[in-house]
């Protein structure tokens, strides 16, 4: 498979490694010096972005436009969902994004949403906390934030989640995410229900890039000659 990658930084560099482990050939490498947006012959099957969530939607247009596959790792971008499906529909294009790659991240998710079922009638107060490298530009991340999404369908007396300093808010419909960066942490994601008594805890910490950069090109290997937008749900088969 002939890959280009949009985003030549850390996690660029990194899918670079991941894909040819995989036997498939990196045929162009854009970055700032070279932009994508100036592109008119890619020349590949698919193409992997993990840039900025001010160029992620322009990125996903002009793809569209090349009639190329592409997978999204940018996060931040959601509320520009809406135009993205609808221009994917409109254009026959094909999109998966996703905002998280790591294959554990989506077990933790499962795994999130069952707890979250158990806690429903219990006497718990649900919180999430995620960490990350001080590199990252959104906060809370957009793991933290499908985390949030999941918890709250799952509870129903929550009706948003909110950016806070404490696990801890005034507000019983609003589920806390704290936020926290410190050098060098690829990502830590917890969800905790605390009572007077207990607390229990789920966690996924990535040790390192390579479980994100290894879930983008299996994403990509399976985004190929489909139509359509996508998400790691249907690559694992999860919905």
């Amino acid at each position: 498979m002939k890959i280009a990658i949009i985003g030549y930084g850390k996690m660029g560099k990194e899918i670079e490694k991941v894909a040819l482990e995989r036997s498939h050939t990196i045929v162009k490498r854009f970055s700032d010096e070279t932009p994508f947006l100036d592109a008119k012959d890619v020349g590949a099957d698919v193409a992997i972005e993990f840039t900025a969530p001010n160029l992620a939607v322009r990125h996903m247009e002009r793809c569209l436009q090349l009639k190329l596959p592409v997978v999204v790792g940018t996060t931040g971008w959601a509320a520009s969902l809406p135009s993205i499906e609808k221009a994917t529909e409109s254009q026959n294009g094909s999109i998966l994004y996703a905002s998280n790659f790591s294959l554990g991240v989506h077990l933790f998710f499962e795994m999130s949403k069952k707890l979250s079922r158990l806690m429903d009638s219990q006497d718990y107060r649900p919180a999430i906390t995620e960490t990350h490298h001080t590199e990252k530009i959104d906060q809370p991340s957009g793991t933290a934030i499908t985390t949030a999404e999941h918890i709250i369908n799952e509870i129903k007396s929550f009706k948003k989640w909110e950016l806070s300093n404490s696990t801890y808010i005034n507000d019983s419909d609003v589920l806390p995410i704290i936020s926290k960066r410190i050098e060098n942490v690829p990502g830590t994601h917890q969800v905790s229900f605390s009572s007077e008594i207990d607390e229990i805890s789920l966690t996924h910490t990535a040790n390192n890039r390579k479980g994100f950069a290894l879930g983008a090109v299996i994403a990509a290997e399976w985004l190929l000659n489909k139509k359509g937008l996508f998400t790691m749900s249907d690559v694992l088969n999860l919905k």
